[in-house]
């Protein structure tokens, strides 16, 4: 899960450097990412890098920049994704993914057809594995944002792809609270 997020946050990351050069949070957070993709133990070194380029997109100057950072944050967190059964968890997988198709629309100047050519690349990026991971979780719900809009989309297009009916696997949050695994 976790490399499949950094992907996308690593393409929309210069967007954000380019309009804060002088902020490093987003980049720490990916490369906090890198670094349980890699092998390293999960720490707490994800979630601070992720509160801090949470906190980074919140003082973005533009939308593109505060997607991007957002993006990074939500590559830190992948780290710990929660077996809960909740729609929100689709959101630790395919956010950064949405986002950075509507960065790539603000940068076409709104042309929503950039975004539907992002969200099918998108759509190749993800692995059997992930398509698995991603049907033990309620579809995504909610939002009437463009990005919220683009992760149904990617959530529904990801779902179809897969060959056998998606199975709710994931365990309620009463039987799982305080339980994670690794992404």
């Amino acid at each position: 899960m976790a490399r499949y997020v950094v992907r996308h946050a690593e393409d929309v990351l210069p967007v954000f450097e380019q309009a804060v050069p002088d902020d490093p949070r987003p980049r720490a957070a990916i490369d906090a990412a890198r670094a349980f993709i890699d092998g390293a133990r999960r720490t707490k070194l994800q979630r601070v890098t992720s509160l801090d380029a949470h906190r980074a997109a919140r003082s973005a100057p533009t939308e593109a920049a505060r997607l991007a950072a957002r993006s990074a944050g939500d590559a830190a967190s992948a780290a710990y994704l929660h077996p809960l059964a909740r729609a929100s968890q689709v959101g630790h997988i395919l956010r950064a993914a949405a986002s950075a198709a509507y960065v790539g629309e603000l940068a076409a100047g709104g042309d929503p057809a950039v975004g539907d050519a992002l969200l099918e690349r998108a759509r190749q990026r993800a692995t059997p594995v992930l398509v698995d991971v991603l049907r033990r979780y309620p579809p995504a719900t909610g939002g009437s944002s463009r990005v919220a809009r683009l992760m149904r989309t990617l959530d529904q297009a990801l779902r179809q792809s897969a060959d056998r009916p998606p199975q709710h696997t994931a365990r309620r949050s009463t039987e799982a609270r305080g339980r994670e695994y690794p992404a």
